[in-house]
């Protein structure tokens, strides 16, 4: 499910994310300056000052290049998993999927 659409500016991104409930304009993917480790990730999550989350360059399995993107607020139950994929034409979508139940829950 698409709940986000954003575009490249300079070395980062720039959009917002829209939902049933929600919609937030002026999230920004700001770079990383410094990267200790993989670990560290590639980009802060900013909506104005508020730091809202994190970003890291994967690769899917035929090697197109995405970010790993962790929402989090403490206002949510839990963090947003989602993925931000460039789309055919230009822009890039986040993309959440609802995470499956493990067998026993």
């Amino acid at each position: 499910m698409i709940i986000g659409s954003f575009k490249k500016v300079g070395e980062g991104y720039e959009g917002e994310i829209v939902t049933l409930t929600q919609k937030i304009r002026g999230i920004r993917l700001v770079p990383e300056a410094n990267r200790a480790s993989d670990n560290v990730p590639n980009f802060r999550v900013q909506i104005g000052k508020l730091e809202a989350g994190a970003a890291w360059i994967k690769h899917t399995t035929d090697w197109r290049e995405y970010l790993s993107v962790k929402l989090d607020d403490p206002t949510l139950p839990g963090p947003i998993f989602a993925s931000l994929f460039e789309e055919e034409g230009g822009g890039y979508n986040l993309v959440w999927s609802r995470q499956r139940p493990r067998n026993g829950d």
